[in-house]
């Protein structure tokens, strides 16, 4: 019997195996920077950011649909205030800006005003969900 010896990988599938294996340590790597990266960064500025609106969303479609009454917005609206309550919270570095105190006392004062004098219908939540979309406009335009 004639035995052939071993035969031994080409030079060309060593290097695709290497380059595979060099392609899946770096793809490893860099989910492990990405996630320590995002360990990091604080989710809360943004977390309340998107509550509030997807509270404000609700509003919004609340009164397309022409269900206007004190139960669909008025919890919409509480949720919304004591939120506003969290932004120096959320922004530290924001904290000292005048600006940035100006754009939360307007929006506390807007809830306010509609908490105080609810909406009876559709046309007059419409009106506060267009001064809140304002208010949240002008804030996002100059700290954004």
């Amino acid at each position: 019997m004639n035995a052939s010896p071993p035969r031994r990988p080409s030079a060309a599938q060593r290097y695709l195996f290497m380059l595979g294996l060099g392609l899946l340590i770096g793809l490893v790597a860099t989910v492990m920077v990405g996630r320590a990266l995002q360990a990091r960064q604080d989710p809360f500025p943004s977390s309340l950011m998107q509550v509030m609106e997807r509270q404000l969303a609700q509003l919004h479609t609340a009164q397309q649909h022409n269900r206007c009454s004190l139960a669909d917005s008025q919890p919409r609206l509480q949720s919304l205030r004591l939120l506003s309550n969290d932004l120096d919270l959320a922004f530290p570095g924001l904290k000292d800006s005048a600006g940035f105190q100006q754009h939360g006392s307007q929006l506390r004062a807007t809830l306010n005003s509609a908490l105080a004098s609810p909406a009876v219908d559709c046309a007059a939540l419409a009106t506060v969900v267009a001064q809140l979309q304002q208010d949240c406009r002008a804030c996002h335009q100059d700290f954004r």
